[in-house]
């Protein structure tokens, strides 16, 4: 049974106030400059979306981190901005929740300096319906509920254009947009936040859902999907992520290797059989 502490809007927003408050100490206060460097016996505070990720990070901290000497506290968010505002404040130590173009959207947008530590695990994005059986049974008049996020529009819209939905312009990258469809074959599209989108399943033809929230909604991305993201070269893989310059932390270190480690593998692959896949190693540059 899970110990996690969920945190909501109004929560982080007081800790970071506070936090700003107790972050007038001169540099020359010993305990802010131990505070700073990371301390080995202090527990490493991770955000963390509830599954896959907080399910994995449960698991080292029950099975693994004793022997490495690692306290592991994990807190539970339920959207895409906190868990990096929370990293970048200090209010956290790290987070586990996103991929490299999210990240790079998100620090270019907001200012943030967050970089990745090591890649755990990719969820593919996928197409549900509750109302049809195959790719084949979507036609021109049904809508399509889609992430509104930019990096995760633009995944989705790709994952229906490799499928023959809809066509794109020439050379779109990873930030595509409703505005880049060249070609959407009678279909509509409804924009929703990534975390709301299983919800809509019932008032939609289909929906393309982030692994993460599938599964929260109790569906089998494997079995359950009429199409789903190819793993083979694919650059959505989830991270460890910190601030800039708290990579050398020995305690971000250890959970690092970790959940890299082959107990991480095989909980991962017999706990999720194939609808959440082990993607170990460095993260794109």
């Amino acid at each position: 049974m899970r110990n996690n502490t969920k945190l909501t809007a109004g929560i982080a927003a007081t800790a970071a106030l506070a936090l700003g408050l107790t972050a007038c100490g001169t540099a020359s206060d010993p305990s802010s400059a131990k505070d700073a460097a990371g301390s080995a016996d202090k527990p490493l505070v991770v955000a963390a979306s509830p599954t896959p990720h907080a399910d994995i990070l449960d698991y080292v901290k029950d099975n693994l981190a004793a022997k490495e000497g690692l306290k592991l506290e994990v807190k539970e968010f339920t959207d895409y901005v906190l868990p990096n505002t929370a990293t970048e404040s200090g209010q956290v130590d790290a987070n586990f929740f996103q991929h490299k173009p999210y990240l790079d959207d998100f620090n270019k947008k907001n200012g943030t300096h967050i970089v990745p530590v090591v890649n755990v695990h990719l969820e593919p994005l996928g197409l549900y319906s509750k109302k049809l059986k195959s790719l084949k049974d979507i036609k021109a008049g049904q809508t399509i509920a889609v992430p509104n996020d930019t990096t995760n529009e633009g995944r989705a819209l790709h994952l229906l254009a490799e499928n023959g939905l809809i066509t794109l312009k020439a050379g779109v990258g990873t930030d595509a947009k409703l505005s880049d469809i060249t070609d959407k074959k009678g279909l509509e599209f409804k924009e929703l936040e990534a975390a709301t989108v299983p919800r809509a399943l019932n008032d939609v033809d289909a929906a393309v859902i982030n692994g993460n929230y599938a599964i929260e909604a109790k569906l089998e991305p494997a079995k359950d999907s009429l199409v789903l993201e190819k793993a083979e070269g694919n650059p959505y893989a989830n991270f460890l992520a910190v601030k800039e310059g708290n990579e050398k932390d020995v305690r971000v270190q250890k959970l690092a290797k970790l959940l890299n480690s082959p107990e991480v593998k095989k909980y991962i692959e017999d706990t999720y059989k194939g609808s959440v896949a082990p993607a170990f190693g460095a993260p794109a540059k």
